[in-house]
């Protein structure tokens, strides 16, 4: 348990016992608007509680070894702390609990999947596909931080209409014309002019329907090109997660369950779970105000829902699961529904969460688009990338090409990553390059180049970042106990984010710490302070380095030493 966290326990149990109840918990003790009406505060409205005379209750907390006052402020009590023992508690736990400060057993192992980045084959990987892929990696890290067992899985639709219309165009159009380096890329290309060519193309649909056809029955030539082409689009996928550094337990694609799927849909209507409706299969949830399930349609043919189901029951089965966390964007929030209420009805008691997000847009003449409608991550990351190349090569003429390019490689990634899980989940991100880029303001680079700052001063003062003792009783500067009880805070970040599946509760906390330590060090000297106070000053600095990596890590950024 955090120091914090084991004040506020005790707090509250010192009162239930004045109280002879146990109704103080330690999530009612907050933290006040102002720092200067104390460090902690608990609301005291409730009169058959509390009662009218707060003095008695003030002096039970004042006595308390950790706390070095309390005062009233109407119906709060405002509560000091004793700075050095908390000064000293904090950088001890840090210095010692390093890559592990701020993490907890709250999951106590609990075998939890999420599921994420689920872009169909013979498409293109755009910028909505990269929001998914950085917010389900970032909830997949910030639940191990929690102590739950993770597995991060994509489950790919490589099976539908879109592979059918691809081939088509790919035969059509391109039969004579070399495919390029990067197929995947390319074949996201072809789908998009399918998509278009396809419009006003009556003929062009009716030959779709019958290449999907035979796509189906798993045999023939069509059959051998899904193959073929299904594996350049797998091969791009597996480079965009290299790319960005993210690791998946599994992929499972849609081809696998459908089969699978239909056999579930045949038991279901015996168990009268589904029905048949003029000649289509359906779920009738209207009792659950979820509205009517199409699973199979009247010609036969699947909907999503028949793989997914497929797709659950072997999830449960063979890895065992708690918890099955879904992340897809805010349009299909009623097919979950829908399917959570089906698994239900089949029996499953596994606890199932749907986290949705919205969309994500560039300004108009940010990048330009090769397909002119959407904004593939190849381009995404080729203009953030030679951006930073440029400006790299501007501040360091010295630096050689390859290290420049890893610099570059780095920032890229971190700030695509930072612009996708800065904001809440549930609102649009509007990705503008040059702002994502500034060294001032809400951005990767800014908390990058705090991180490097602190590098940089350790380099210049001659020592080795692995102090392992700090003398607190040395920091007595106001913006020094202001900085560690900041620090002091992070696992508390860490468990609310993990509890909200919000990675924005990260990235805002590591921006307000970015932001306390550049004010702490525009204004107190370290390196030219006496000796033992420089040392006991570069012990905090040090904190501060190590919990703007640990929560990087839970945002899936890797650090420079030097920008």
């Amino acid at each position: 348990m955090n120091i914090l966290n084991k004040i506020k326990n005790d707090i509250a149990k010192s009162l239930n016992i004045a109280l002879n109840v146990k109704l103080v918990k330690a999530q009612d003790i907050v933290y006040p608007p102002n720092a200067e009406m104390g460090d902690l505060s608990l609301p005291c409205f409730d009169q058959q509680v509390f009662g009218d005379d707060l003095s008695k209750l003030t002096a039970i907390v004042n006595g308390l070894d950790f706390v070095k006052g309390v005062s009233l402020a109407g119906k709060f009590m405002n509560i000091s702390l004793d700075k050095e023992y908390i000064i000293k508690k904090i950088c001890s736990e840090i210095i010692k609990d390093k890559k592990k400060y701020g993490r907890n057993k709250s999951g106590k192992k609990k075998r939890t999947m999420i599921e994420f980045t689920n872009a169909n084959t013979h498409k293109q990987y755009h910028v909505g596909h990269v929001r998914n892929l950085c917010f389900g990696d970032s909830i997949t890290k910030i639940l191990n931080a929690n102590g739950y067992k993770t597995f991060p899985v994509s489950y790919i639709n490589d099976f539908g209409t879109h592979v059918a219309k691809t081939l088509w165009a790919l035969d059509e159009f391109y039969k004579d014309e070399e495919i390029p380096e990067n197929k995947g890329e390319f074949l996201g290309e072809v789908y998009a002019r399918a998509s278009k060519e396809l419009e006003e193309n009556k003929l062009g649909k009716q030959m779709v329907e019958g290449m999907m056809k035979k796509i189906e029955a798993r045999k023939g030539k069509e059959y051998e090109k899904w193959q073929e082409t299904r594996q350049w689009t797998i091969e791009q996928s597996e480079q965009i997660y290299r790319k960005m550094n993210v690791a998946l337990e599994h992929i499972f694609y849609e081809s696998e369950f459908i089969d699978e799927g239909r056999a579930i849909v045949n038991k279901l209507i015996k168990k009268r779970i589904l029905r048949e409706s003029q000649g289509a299969v359906i779920a009738d949830l209207e009792k659950y105000d979820l509205g009517v399930q199409v699973v199979l349609r009247s010609d036969g043919t699947a909907t999503y829902i028949v793989a997914d189901l497929a797709l659950a029951q072997a999830k449960f089965e063979k890895y065992k699961l708690d918890t099955s966390i879904y992340i897809t964007d805010n349009r299909q929030s009623l097919h979950f529904k829908q399917m959570f209420k089906i698994l239900e009805l089949i029996g499953y008691k596994q606890k199932l969460v749907h986290l949705t997000h919205d969309f994500v847009k560039l300004p108009g003449g940010m990048i330009a688009s090769r397909t002119g409608n959407i904004i593939t991550f190849e381009e995404l990351y080729q203009a953030l990338f030679e951006k930073i190349i440029t400006e790299t090569t501007k501040r360091h003429d010295d630096w050689e090409e390859e290290r420049i390019k890893v610099v570059a490689h780095i920032l890229s990634v971190a700030t695509i990553k930072f612009e996708m899980n800065k904001i809440g989940a549930d609102q649009v991100i509007t990705f503008d390059i040059k702002k994502a880029l500034s060294f001032q303001g809400y951005t990767a680079a800014y908390l990058l180049y705090t991180y490097a700052r602190i590098k940089s001063i350790f380099k210049k003062s001659g020592l080795k970042d692995d102090i392992k003792k700090i003398n607190s009783k040395l920091l007595r500067e106001a913006m020094e106990y202001r900085l560690i009880f900041k620090l002091a805070k992070y696992p508390e970040v860490v468990a609310r984010a993990g509890a909200e599946y919000k990675p924005s509760e990260i990235a805002r906390y590591l921006f307000e710490l970015a932001q306390n330590f550049n004010d702490y060090y525009h204004q107190i000297s370290v390196l030219k302070a006496e000796e033992e106070i420089k040392l006991a000053r570069l012990g905090l600095l040090l904190s501060v380095a190590q919990v703007l990596e640990n929560g990087f890590g839970l945002l899936g950024i890797e650090t420079v030493e030097e920008m």
